[in-house]
């Protein structure tokens, strides 16, 4: 390549040089500053919302079918379109959930008048099948467990316990110790599209809180003297939020599939 004969090389300013360094820094401090801006509007937005959180979603293909208290076979999905709480126990020590029990009575109370609104309990215990539906019968009759609000059902422990660590999401994987059964006792909520939905609490600083209704931890949370930020107990709260968190989800439209 021959360059023409009178090219000059280009002569660099030093103080352009500067004042374009200068103002491409000032460009990226202000983009830096604007971004963090919107990040921090954000925050607080997210910090301030309050809807359900998502946890899970119940696929039909990963349905529990069970055997209910009036003898018939029914399905989990059959309740796709109702919002629904589930809780597990046991028939012969019911005391090992009698806090989530006792919240399961007042809620069917609440919404009795709610067709759309439904209970499951499910027991954690094998039993016999010639006696399942007996033994079903009399436990629904004890803690009144009227359907088609409440159904009170059961299934083989295989089956029935991987669902309730798989699809419920317990904390716990159900199992006998000591002459015992052992698993978590929580409330679950289950919104109308088959989502497990937890409560959300915001916070005026940091990142909102998403509460389970684990009623066994409230109670530990009152009896160590830890507040819940209002006047009732812990037990109380929790309850006055899964109640809240169920007229939310009342309000929230069946999805297409």
């Amino acid at each position: 390549m021959t360059l023409p004969v009178d090219y000059e090389p280009a002569v660099r300013d030093p103080r352009k040089l500067r004042r374009t360094a200068w103002v491409l820094v000032a460009i990226m401090l202000a983009g830096g500053v604007l971004v963090f801006m919107a990040y921090e509007k954000w925050s607080r937005q997210q910090a301030m919302d309050d809807r359900p959180a998502v946890i899970h979603r119940i696929l039909k293909e990963r349905d529990l079918r069970l055997v209910r208290q009036d003898g018939k076979t029914a399905d989990l999905f059959e309740l796709r379109g109702q919002v629904w709480v589930v809780n597990v126990m046991s028939l012969k020590t019911p005391q090992s959930s009698q806090r989530s029990l006792a919240v399961m009575k007042r809620l069917a109370e609440k919404f009795s008048a709610t067709p759309d609104f439904n209970l499951v309990s499910l027991a954690v215990e094998p039993m016999p099948a010639a006696d399942i539906v007996s033994t079903l019968a009399q436990a629904a009759e004890t803690h009144a467990m009227k359907l088609p609000q409440w159904w009170l059902g059961g299934n083989q422990p295989a089956t029935l316990h991987t669902f309730i660590k798989n699809e419920l999401k317990a904390d716990v994987f159900p199992h006998a110790a000591g002459g015992e059964w052992i698993f978590d006792s929580s409330i679950v909520l289950i919104d109308r599209n088959g989502h497990l939905r937890r409560a959300v609490v915001p916070r005026t600083s940091g990142q909102a809180a998403t509460i389970t209704f684990n009623f066994d931890l409230a109670a530990k949370w009152d009896a160590q003297g830890l507040k819940s930020g209002s006047p009732r107990s812990n037990e109380a709260e929790m309850e006055t939020l899964l109640a809240k968190t169920i007229d939310k989800l009342l309000a929230e439209p069946l999805q297409a599939p």
